[in-house]
């Protein structure tokens, strides 16, 4: 069961004067504005809209159930990729990820999809078009990024992490097959307690690309489309982290 309308007015209340120091070295700060129900094809949701006081840049929390207080909640960090989530690009798979997140979490009594306005890596969506230019003539994700005078990945996930704060939630199953994002919100004090990986078979246009997130990124792949892990009930453990 989601949040009442009792209980998101008071949030909204709680929220309305919230401005803090920030979090990270930009002192990122976000407040929730608004939170309404989203029926979706992937389920039944509800969506808070965050408003960062920095940049004024939006970002949304999908909800299932009321994660408020809950640890352990199966959470998505997805960075927006018009290409990929709003037009289905076959050049990446972050459709496929995010589609899977939300079903996924839509079986589970509670869970959440932070999406954040990062469109390419970081860099924009001019950028992300211009990269994907000098991709058609022979150079790979990182090496185009570089070529723009960007890191391969400009993202950071202080945002996420104030937001996870901001809906108080105490610790997460981070759905995820990047170990940087789990090293990031952990530095941001993020309780991670298990990492579930996305497991998404890859296509013609963008195997290319998944091998570069893997081989060049650090990103944890298995390109054989076996079994999601979180489906069996077996959550990959992170390295030193006790089971919980």
């Amino acid at each position: 069961m989601g949040l009442t309308l009792e209980e998101i007015d008071e949030i909204l209340r709680i929220e309305a004067d919230h401005d803090c120091a920030g979090v990270g070295g930009q002192k990122i700060c976000v407040k929730i504005l608004a939170i309404a129900e989203l029926p979706s094809r992937f389920g039944r949701f509800q969506v808070a809209a965050f408003w960062n006081n920095r940049d004024a840049k939006e970002h949304i929390a999908i909800l299932h159930g009321n994660v408020f207080g809950r640890q352990q909640v199966p959470t998505r960090i997805h960075s927006e990729c018009l290409t990929g989530d709003a037009l289905g690009s076959l050049r990446c798979d972050c459709r496929d990820q995010l589609e899977h997140a939300l079903r996924s979490i839509a079986r589970q009594d509670c869970g959440l999809v932070l999406y954040l306005r990062q469109e390419g890596r970081g860099i924009g969506l001019l950028n992300k078009l211009r990269a994907y230019a000098l991709q058609d003539r022979g150079l790979d994700t990182v090496e185009a990024n570089l070529a723009l005078g960007f890191r391969d990945d400009e993202r950071e996930y202080s945002i996420a992490a104030h937001m996870l704060h901001s809906l108080r939630v105490r610790s997460v199953r981070l759905m995820t097959n990047n170990p940087r994002k789990v090293e990031e919100l952990e530095r941001h004090g993020i309780e991670i307690t298990d990492r579930l990986p996305l497991v998404i078979p890859p296509n013609a246009y963008n195997r290319f690309y998944l091998e570069t997130k893997r081989d060049k990124s650090g990103h944890i792949l298995d390109f054989e489309g076996r079994p999601h892990v979180e489906e069996q009930g077996e959550p990959v453990r992170l390295e030193g982290m006790p089971g919980k």
